[in-house]
């Protein structure tokens, strides 16, 4: 079976991704301009400027004490590959095997890394998906290369 350099650079990027669990709790917060802006962008994790006004991904505790609502916690997975910003397919790979096991993932690709934030319920469950997504890409590297 003939594969493409995106497809190779695909399994090759998902055979290291090494996902770890961050400590704490995040929750995403919309606000607009207001008196606590300049505070918890202090506190913020990520942002992202929407039409709706700023998302802001905050530890739950800050959030609380910001006066945001905090009722959907999260977690955070790093996926620990050096992920470049013009990588093909570790996204929707990821994002598929969650999928497929009834996950929610909110992905923030950064400069280095991609972090998955998934609900703070099903944080063990997401991380052995993503542990077994890693392992069958390695089996399939490792028959790949042979």
């Amino acid at each position: 079976m003939e594969m493409t350099d995106a497809e190779i650079e695909r399994i090759i990027l998902v055979s290291e991704i090494s996902p770890i669990l961050q400590p704490g709790l995040f929750v995403f917060c919309t606000m607009l301009h207001s008196a606590i802006s300049r505070e918890a962008l202090e506190q913020a994790h990520g942002m992202l400027v929407e039409d709706e006004g700023l998302s802001l991904i905050l530890p739950r505790a800050e959030a609380q004490r910001l006066g945001f609502a905090v009722d959907f916690p999260m977690r955070q997975i790093t996926l620990m590959v050096y992920s470049s910003l013009d990588g093909i397919g570790l996204t929707a790979a990821v994002a598929t095997a969650l999928a497929d096991k009834g996950i929610p993932a909110n992905v923030v690709a950064a400069t280095h890394h991609d972090h998955i934030f998934v609900p703070a319920k099903q944080a063990d469950a997401a991380l052995d998906t993503l542990r077994e997504l890693q392992k069958d890409a390695q089996a399939f590297r490792a028959a790949m290369e042979k």
